[in-house]
């Protein structure tokens, strides 16, 4: 069994400080084999917040897939956000756009999804999807194959369709053509799980997708600051919402939802 900590959303700059102590305590009395941050580590893109949050994730165990997201480029500095949009995220978090974490039952891959051209909408480019598939079909047989994006590749209806990645669809079809299993996000500040089936119509195919909560911003939009916990087993996972308690000022498991592969579709099993 694998187990992932799911983090999304942390905002440097816009952090409440009360929750990082206990954040930092309860991950590693979980003990995780990996650990997942889906962007927006800073609020505006500026070193100081790259550097709090550096220094943050160098508290939290290893190893870590970290990707940035469009918080992560500037906004109001027009030369910057057009000519070195990311270059204060890879000087202070990690240069590496594309990490992955592999090992024999699991692979993460990471995708940058952010974009100078746009101020929230992410985007996969045609030279990403292919390098991903080649990625992808370099990877032993039997892996669950994940995919780490800021910007979601699936959400429910009630969403703005437009803050689905753009080449959602070409990306999809090869995630299908190449078994990936799970698409981890953030953005949305909000907890959400279920199956690709019903937005893309891949006949044997359905992902499961995964969205996180912020995890210490101060920006919830309703929901409470909550991560995930991802436990993978053969051909089951797991997802464990965790949510910050006021009363009792710790994040506590709020909700488990169960789901199952079945050939290439995953779906829900009954809830725990």
């Amino acid at each position: 069994m694998r187990t992932i900590v799911h983090l999304s959303d942390l905002h440097f700059g816009k952090v409440d400080q009360a929750l990082l102590a206990p954040l930092r305590a309860l991950i590693d009395r979980l003990e995780p084999h990996v650990v997942v941050v889906s962007g927006d580590l800073s609020q505006r893109a500026r070193s100081a917040e790259f550097q709090a949050a550096r220094a943050y994730l160098d508290s939290l165990p290893g190893p870590q897939i970290v990707v940035p997201g469009n918080h992560d480029v500037p906004l109001y500095n027009v030369l910057s956000r057009f000519l070195t949009p990311l270059v204060k995220y890879r000087r202070h978090v990690t240069d590496d756009l594309s990490p992955e974490y592999v090992d024999d039952e699991v692979a993460v891959l990471g995708i940058n999804t952010a974009r100078s051209l746009t101020f929230k909408d992410g985007r996969i480019s045609h030279e990403q999807i292919a390098a991903l598939r080649a990625r992808l079909a370099t990877l032993p047989p039997g892996l669950t194959r994940v995919i780490v994006t800021h910007h979601p590749f699936d959400l429910p209806e009630h969403f703005d369709k437009n803050d689905l990645v753009d080449r959602a669809p070409q990306a999809l079809q090869m995630f299908s053509e190449c078994g990936v299993d799970l698409l981890l996000a953030g953005h949305l500040h909000a907890s959400v799980s279920g199956n690709t089936a019903q937005r893309y119509k891949i006949d044997g195919y359905a992902a499961l997708m995964v969205q996180a909560g912020t995890a210490t911003s101060t920006r919830g939009r309703g929901e409470s600051n909550s991560f995930n916990v991802i436990l993978i087993e053969d051909s089951d996972i797991r997802v464990e919402r965790y949510s910050w308690n006021e009363e009792t000022a710790d994040f506590e498991k709020a909700s488990t939802e169960a789901f199952e592969r079945t050939g290439g579709v995953w779906a829900s099993m009954r809830p725990l």
